[in-house]
Formats: structure tokens, sequence, C-alpha cells
């Protein structure tokens, strides 16, 4: 009889046991009913951050329509330094996990931060991006869902993810380096590739990934390790890849469409 009630209380114990342990996801530290509802355990934990700046001039560019979200036609308004595309963690092989647990994005979170991201994180389309678990969302959204939620165990909420990556965007001012070192926007000037990354170097003493489309300057990726402490790119050690640029390439002006070349539209869900 005693043996008895000793293995039942062992097995409410377990029991006990396994019902609190299941109150958490794996790797997120976040109840299960905290507006997260499955965990892709597939994914191992990044390996370091990747802060990816766009350069408006080559991007907007390919713009033929306007809305109102759409920083390429703010006119005088619109960017003309690099702005924040995203903060992403990545593997050292190349690869990276994506969409790593469901947290959706809530603007109300980062309220006291959207001026800024307006400014300097703005959305340079008026496309909506897909989002993790379907439908269609905003650029901040997607940034959040699909890259903030693998930045686990260093960031943790949406709110953290956004604030870290704009003291990093504003700590490493690579307009104001290129600036420096007399790399201008200009639709006439070519300047040489290996000038640029290394007025990076001497500047952040480390080597950047730097993108193009054709020869205009698309992307600049600076890396850190998870103290955000910088370190090269993995895509910087490749500059023969053919995701390089060439060895000249230029940073483009942009001067926004004309009155009746641009058609203003209404954001939509499409």
């Amino acid at each position: 009889m005693a043996s008895r009630r000793s293995l039942l209380l062992l097995l409410q114990v377990l029991f006990a046991t396994v019902l609190s342990a299941s109150a958490y996801l794996p790797d997120t530290g976040r109840l299960a009913g905290d507006d997260v509802v499955e965990v892709n355990r597939s994914q191992r934990e990044f390996d370091y951050f990747a802060l990816s700046l766009q350069w408006p001039g080559t991007y907007c560019r390919g713009t033929r329509h306007c809305c109102s979200k759409n920083a390429c036609c703010r006119g005088s308004d619109t960017p003309t330094q690099f702005t924040i595309h995203g903060l992403w963690p990545d593997y050292n092989d190349g690869s990276w996990p994506s969409c790593c647990y469901r947290s959706d994005f809530n603007e109300k979170e980062i309220s006291t931060l959207v001026d800024g991201m307006e400014k300097y994180w703005p959305s340079l389309s008026c496309g909506s991006p897909s989002s993790c678990h379907g439908g269609k969302g905003s650029f901040w959204g997607h940034e959040w869902e699909k890259h903030g939620t693998c930045s686990s165990p260093v960031i943790r909420d949406e709110y953290s993810y956004f604030i870290t990556t704009l003291n990093l965007y504003f700590k490493h001012n690579v307009t104001d380096v290129l600036y420096q070192a007399g790399y201008v926007a200009s639709n006439s000037e070519k300047y040489p590739l290996g000038g640029i990354v290394t007025a990076i170097q001497n500047a952040f003493h480390i080597t950047p990934e730097v993108v193009c489309k054709r020869d205009a300057i698309d992307e600049i990726r600076i890396c850190f390790y998870k103290d955000f402490k910088p370190r090269d790119c993995v895509g910087s050690k490749d500059m023969t890849s053919k995701k390089s640029c060439p060895k000249y390439v230029s940073l483009p002006e942009y001067t926004p469409l004309d009155g009746e070349a641009m058609v203003l539209k209404m954001p939509t869900d499409e």
C-alpha cells in the first residue's frame, strides 16, 4: 500500500513538472499564451548579426508608381542617406534562420520609435511583404516576424529588436563615413569599390559586404558578434562571387518623378 502511494505521488510530481515545462516554448523564454503559438524547432541558434543598409538612390530608381507609405515618393524629403533594411541573424555558412516563432507585429509596441523609423527605416516600396504565417503585412512587420523572432536569446521582444537596430545604425553611420572619404551621391561619378570598402574598414575595423545592382551600390552590410562588437561579414570574404560588385561602382542620386509621371495610389492589402 505504501509502495502504491509512493508511486502515485511520483506520477503526480512528474505530471506537474511536465505541465510547468510545457507553459514555455523552447529558446524563446515566452509563455505559450503570450502571442506565441508555434516554434520552428528545426532551426539552430544564429551565429552573428548583419545590419543591412539600403541606398535609396539605387532602390528608388525603379519607382514607377507612388503611395503614401513609399519613402521614394516624398519629393524633397526622399531619403538621401543609407536607410535600414533590417537586422538579420545569420549563420557562418552563409544561410540564415527565418520565422522562428509566431509573434505578430504590433506597431503599438514601438509607438515611441515610429517618427525615427519613418526617417531612418522607411519602406521604399508600395508592396506589402508576405508575413511568416500567411497573408500580407507591413515592411516593419516583415522584418520583425522573419528576422527579429530569430534573434533570441540575444533579443527577445519586438521593441528591443527595433531599438537595438536603430542604435547600431546611429553608431555605425556608413553615409557619414563615405562622405568624409569623398564618396557622395552622384549620377556621373564612379568610385573604386576597393576605396569604399577601405573607408569602412578604417572606420569600423571590419570588412563589410557590398551588394550591387549592375554597377550601382544597392546595399552595404555591417556585421556583429552576438555582443554587438563589429566583425567581418561572411559575404565579404568572396569579392569575386556573382553577388559581388564591379571594380568601379556608383552611388546614384534619385530624382523623384514629376507630377504627371507619378501616379499616386493608396496602399492596398495586395
